[in-house]
C-alpha cells in the first residue's frame, strides 16, 4: 500500500491533476482489453517528461511499489495490468512529436504519440509509416514498441520492430538507457534496443522512440475475393505466395465474422460466403496492375467464387475501415469476447481453419476467425460468458488443444499481441525451461528486485524487499 506522504510528494512534483489515488479514480486503470484479467492499482500517475518517470520510479523503490507501464490499455494480453498492485505509470500525456527528419527519414517521438496522429502528420509530409495495429486510432508508439504490435500491412512492410532506430527508456534503478540512432548501418556492442521491443515493460518504460520513415507507395489496387470454403482462401494465400507476390495486406475473415460486421459497418458483404479475403498491393503503377492481375488468376484457380476490385481510394479504406472493426463487431454478440493469437507457418493456413472447424464442433463453441492471413497470423476469436463456468471451460480447453498443433507445426504462440499474464503457460511451452531460465536472467540483470512490470511473461520474481 502506498502512504499518504508518498502520495504527497508525487503530488508536490507531478501536480495534483497527474496523480490519482482514490478508488474510484483507479477502476478503469486495472485492465486492459483481456477478458478475466483485472488489477488493482494503489496510485496512477501520469508524468509529463523523462525527468518525472525517474522521479515515480524512485519512491516506488523507497516505498518498494511494483511499477506498471501504461499507454492507452488496448493491449490483449495482459501486459498493461497491474497484477500486483502498486504504481502504474501511464504515459499517454508524454504525446509530442518531436522532431520530423526529412533528410535521414526518421521521426523522434514521446511514448505517449498515439500511432495514426504520427502516421498523419508524416503522411502530410509525403512520407509513410507502415505499422497499423487495429487499435491505431487510440494505442500509444510506446505501446507499440513494448508489444511488438503489428497490423494489417505487417506482411509486406514488417511490424514496429522493423521501424525503432533509437530508444530512450528510464531503467529499474532510476538510470537512462539511450541505445540506437539515426544511423542506418549499427552494429556496437549488445542490441538493447531489440531487447527492448517486445519486452512489454518487464526491462525499462520507454520514453522517446526514434522511428524509421519511408517514401510512400506511388500507387494502391484493393482486391476482395469470396470463397464457399475457407480452406480454399488458405490455399489461396499460400498460391499468392508460392508465386513470390508479396501483397502489403492480406486479410480473411470468416463467415461468422463477415455478417458481424456486416451487422456493424453495413457495407454490403454478402452473408451466406464462407470467407473472404481482403488484398492490397501497392508500389510502382506497372508492378500493381500486373501483381493485381497475376492475383486475380491465382485466386480464380483457388474457387474464389467472386473477386472484386476496389473503383477507388475511398472504396478502399471502406473496406479496410471495416476490417479494422472485426473485433469490435464481434464483442457486440456476447458478453464475453476471447481473442487469441494463434501464427502458423503461410503453407498451414488451410489445415488450420480445419482444425478450427473440428474444435470449435468439439467443443460446442461460437467461434469468428479473422486476421493476417498473408502473415499466418489468425484470430480466433471465442464469444462466450465469463458467467458461465462450464462455457469458458471448455473455450480454454479449445485454445489449448489449437496452441499444441499450433506448436507441433511450428508456429507461435503470439504473433504481434505479446504474452503478458495471458500466455506465460504457452510461452514456456513454445521455448521451453532453457529458454525460461534464460529470458529470468536477463530480467534479473535489467531490474534485480523485480519491480517493473511483475507477472508478465515469467512468473513473479519477487525480490523487493
Amino acid at each position: 500500500m502506498i502512504t499518504k506522504t508518498a502520495i504527497d510528494q508525487l503530488t508536490a512534483k507531478l501536480g495534483s491533476q497527474n496523480v490519482f489515488h482514490q478508488p474510484e479514480d483507479l477502476l478503469t486503470l486495472g485492465y486492459d482489453a483481456t477478458p478475466q484479467l483485472a488489477g488493482s492499482p494503489d496510485v496512477v500517475v501520469y508524468p509529463t517528461c523523462s525527468d518525472e518517470v525517474q522521479y515515480a520510479l524512485q519512491l516506488a523503490r523507497d516505498n518498494d511499489l511494483p511499477v506498471t507501464p501504461r499507454g492507452s490499455g488496448t493491449g490483449l494480453s495482459g501486459g498493461s495490468i497491474p497484477a500486483e498492485g502498486g504504481m502504474v505509470i501511464c504515459l499517454n500525456r508524454m504525446k509530442r512529436i518531436l522532431e520530423i527528419d526529412e533528410e535521414n527519414l526518421t521521426a523522434s517521438v514521446e511514448a505517449g504519440v498515439v500511432t495514426l496522429d504520427l502516421f498523419n502528420t508524416v503522411a502530410a509530409k509525403g512520407l509513410f509509416y507502415p505499422p497499423d495495429p487495429g487499435s491505431q486510432k487510440i494505442s500509444t508508439l510506446g505501446g507499440n514498441v513494448m508489444e511488438d504490435a503489428g497490423g494489417l500491412r505487417g506482411l509486406k512492410y514488417g511490424v514496429t520492430r522493423d521501424y525503432v532506430m533509437a530508444l530512450r527508456c528510464i531503467l529499474a534503478d532510476g538510470s537512462e538507457l539511450a541505445t540506437g540512432g539515426k544511423s542506418v548501418k549499427d552494429v556496437a556492442g549488445y542490441a538493447f534496443k531489440d531487447l527492448l521491443v517486445g519486452s512489454e515493460g518487464t526491462l525499462g518504460i520507454i520514453t522517446e522512440i526514434t522511428l524509421k520513415l519511408i517514401p510512400p507507395p506511388q500507387a494502391k489496387r484493393t482486391l476482395l475475393a469470396y470463397f464457399a470454403d475457407i480452406r480454399n482462401a488458405g490455399d489461396a494465400v499460400s498460391q499468392i505466395i508460392a508465386a513470390k507476390i508479396i501483397p502489403s495486406t492480406m486479410e480473411i475473415m470468416d463467415r461468422a465474422t463477415i455478417n458481424c460486421v456486416e451487422d456493424y459497418s453495413k457495407i454490403g458483404l454478402p452473408r451466406q460466403i464462407a470467407a473472404l479475403l481482403l488484398i492490397e498491393v501497392d508500389g510502382h503503377p506497372a508492378l500493381v496492375a500486373e501483381e493485381a492481375a497475376a492475383i486475380e488468376q491465382i485466386l480464380a484457380r483457388a474457387r474464389a467464387t467472386e473477386v472484386q476490385v476496389a473503383k477507388d481510394e475511398i472504396a478502399a479504406a471502406k473496406l479496410a475501415e471495416a476490417r479494422r472493426t472485426a473485433l469490435s463487431a464481434l464483442a457486440r454478440v456476447s458478453p464475453t469476447t476471447l481473442l487469441e493469437d494463434a501464427t502458423v507457418p503461410r503453407s498451414m493456413l488451410a489445415e488450420t481453419f480445419t482444425l478450427i472447424d473440428q474444435l470449435t464442433q468439439k467443443y460446442q463453441l461460437q467461434v469468428g476467425t479473422f486476421g493476417h492471413a498473408g502473415d499466418g497470423n489468425l484470430h480466433p476469436t471465442v464469444l462466450c460468458d465469463e458467467r458461465n463456468t462450464d462455457e469458458m471451460h471448455r473455450a480454454h480447453a479449445f485454445y489449448d488443444q489449437l496452441y499444441e498443433q499450433v506448436l507441433a507445426w511450428g508456429g507461435t504462440v503470439s504473433g504481434e499481441h505479446g504474452i503478458g499474464l495471458a500466455k506465460k503457460d504457452y510461452l514456456a511451452r513454445q521455448i521451453g525451461s532453457g529458454g525460461i531460465a534464460v529470458m529470468k536472467r536477463i530480467k534479473s540483470a535489467f531490474d534485480p528486485t523485480g519491480m517493473l512490470n511483475p507477472g508478465k511473461i515469467l512468473s513473479t520474481n519477487k525480490n523487493r524487499t
